[in-house]
């Protein structure tokens, strides 16, 4: 019996994926988590084998909590989930450590795969971007969203998408003037004057494409 931890910030959503894993006969969903404070505090108590982990949650976010679940335990096995379908967010998903990156537009049954696949310690790729990410592990000339850290790139997101510094404060738990902060590094490694052209960028780069799937 694989023994799973969901964290994902919306309760329907949670529902759906627990309906479906424990459908399977072989999965038991053993906790779940809204955010990456609790998804880190219900791994320290369950042990689950498999975190299916929500990139994009409130709070510190899911690409931090994946930072720092690695940094816990090195065996834990993650498989990430985005309502984003783009190379860009697989990439920083594996680089942090995820086993497996999944779009949240996928097949549903690509969910169970995944799981089982991650359980075995085994790498699983949404079959929809495994040549893009491919391809672009072999680009000599890396995009320069790439020098962003991984908060960087969250609030980038969230810049991109037109959100207030004080709603994207709010909503990560960071004051106002670390966002600010942000903000400027940004701009800088990305050689943007304004937020309207952080847009351009991101839409250049198909990161907004999911953007009302975010806003749900």
């Amino acid at each position: 019996m694989i023994r799973v931890l969901l964290a994902d910030d919306h309760a329907v959503v949670r529902t759906g994926f627990r309906l479906l894993l424990e459908g399977a006969g072989d999965v038991r969903v053993v906790g779940e988590a809204d955010s990456g404070e609790a998804c880190i505090a219900r791994f320290d108590e369950l042990a689950p084998d498999v975190v299916v982990l929500d990139l994009s949650m409130p709070g510190m976010g899911g690409l931090e909590a994946l930072r720092r679940l690695r940094a816990r335990s090195s065996r834990a096995r993650v498989l990430a989930l985005s309502a984003h379908d783009d190379s860009m967010h697989a990439r920083r998903a594996l680089r942090q450590g995820a086993l497996g990156f999944l779009s949240k537009r996928t097949a549903p049954e690509t969910l169970l795969e995944g799981v089982r696949a991650v359980a075995a310690g085994n790498r699983y790729l949404d079959p929809h971007l495994a040549q893009d990410v491919t391809l672009a592990a072999l680009d000599s000339e890396p995009s320069p969203l790439e020098q962003l850290s991984e908060r960087e790139f969250e609030v980038f997101i969230r810049l991109a998408r037109g959100e207030a510094v004080q709603r994207i404060a709010a909503e990560l738990n960071l004051s106002a003037s670390t966002v600010g902060t942000h903000l400027y590094n940004i701009k800088q490694k990305l050689r943007a004057t304004n937020q309207a052209e952080l847009t351009l960028i991101a839409l250049r780069a198909g990161l907004l494409l999911e953007s009302k799937e975010q806003e749900r």
